[in-house]
């Protein structure tokens, strides 16, 4: 280790002898796809249990009510799992918000469900790096802080979200909340690279699904007294693509609609994702999304409605981020670990965090790879060095008030 005090030195001997590993490994074998409640309710259980020991009372938030257009174009409720929230010395001079999420992206009858060791030091399995190992990761360098001397002099938000692997649109307002007058923040995804580089800079993402409703006809007898909504659909994607470029990403997901071979279609439902880099951007973005609708609606004959928004803002490298980072680079560097940044293209809830005006790091979590995909797997070694690195970041953080 380089420069450390001895409160440090024990903070961090503390943090890397928790039980990472055995926690990784009973939260990943029980399916928490962010549709399967049961699964959920059952890790969201074990992570109560798991933070109980820290001071503050650990609470489970009901979800906002959120809404979803199915394939048929109509509006309807979707459940979410509980959100965890245990709030700590919330009297402290310095306040932080953690964060992390407990959904995967593999749902209940996903093929994807147990655990594999591909190599000494290296296991796969759904969840392990995205974000459970993350989770683990947050709890032992909490632990360890909670032991030292410094501890008094800092305060923190915890929120484990079920969500986010959807948006978050259950949690958004939790994690506002929360947010509101910390000094930082730290998300617990994994590593932007297996080496360790965190994410910078991130674009804004918003999903859109357009309901098109058109009028049928007969496709043969009487065409023209139709309103073709699947073309009115595919007219939009098209104007919508044509303006991805450097600082907007257009991804024409999906449409549902259609039907015989000779009605003229009534309905269809567009989704699309868009990402803008900046909130300038963004702005652009939803004048076009706004001007193809209506230009789209007059040109064929059919009226549209437009469900979602920009739930991820854009995420920029400010100055007080920069700072932020340079923290934690030098407690890297004491640590003799190499810790770097790069832009990513990738969303999270570091973005809603960031755009409350709180710096945030939003990859304090384990090194791994291939997230999202049967191939996910975590470095096991990265337990250790993140929860030091997380460990000596808290300490630090809290020393400003010294």
């Amino acid at each position: 280790m380089g420069q450390l005090s001895a409160i440090e030195r024990a903070a961090v001997e503390a943090a890397t002898a928790a039980p990472m590993l055995a926690q990784v490994e009973a939260w990943a074998l029980i399916n928490s796809g962010s549709r399967n409640l049961d699964g959920l309710a059952d890790v969201a259980a074990m992570l109560a249990d798991a933070f109980a020991p820290l001071p503050g009372e650990v609470r489970m938030i009901e979800p906002a009510p959120v809404e979803a257009v199915d394939a048929a174009g109509h509006i309807h409720p979707i459940e979410h799992g509980r959100n965890l929230h245990l709030i700590v010395r919330p009297e402290a001079p310095v306040q932080l918000l953690l964060t992390g999420h407990y959904d995967t992206v593999f749902g209940a009858d996903h093929a994807f469900q147990s655990l594999t060791w591909l190599q000494p030091g290296v296991l796969g399995g759904p969840g392990v790096a995205d974000m459970k190992g993350g989770i683990a990761v947050m709890l032992a360098a909490l632990s360890a802080f909670e032991d030292s001397p410094l501890a008094s002099r800092l305060g923190y938000d915890v929120v484990l979200n079920s969500d986010e692997e959807v948006g978050s649109p259950g949690s958004a307002a939790l994690i506002a909340r929360a947010a509101r007058g910390k000094r930082a923040a730290l998300t617990y995804e994994p590593a932007a690279l297996p080496d360790g580089t965190l994410a910078g800079a991130r674009p804004g993402s918003g999903n859109f699904s357009f309901t098109i409703a058109g009028k049928s006809a007969h496709a043969g007898r009487n065409p023209e007294d139709g309103r073709n909504a699947v073309v009115a659909a595919a007219d939009l994607a098209l104007r919508l693509a044509k303006a991805k470029g450097p600082q907007l990403s257009v991804n024409v997901a999906r449409v549902d609609g259609g039907g015989p071979n000779n009605v003229v279609p009534d309905s269809a439902v567009l989704r699309v994702n868009l990402r803008p880099a900046t909130v300038e951007d963004q702005a652009r973005a939803q004048s076009l999304i706004d001007a193809s609708v209506a230009m789209v609606a007059a040109e064929h004959g059919v009226s549209i409605h437009l469900h979602g928004s920009f739930a991820r803002p854009p995420k920029p490298m400010t100055p007080a981020a920069e700072q932020l980072f340079g923290l934690v680079k030098q407690a890297g560097a004491d640590l003799g670990q190499t810790i770097g940044w790069q832009a990513t293209g990738g969303v999270c809830d570091g973005n809603n965090i960031a755009a409350c005006g709180v710096p945030v790091i939003d990859t304090m979590g384990v090194r791994g790879g291939k997230i999202h995909s049967m191939e996910e797997y975590l470095i096991v070694d990265s337990l250790a060095e993140r929860a030091a690195l997380s460990a000596l970041t808290l300490l630090r953080l809290a020393g400003e008030t010294a």
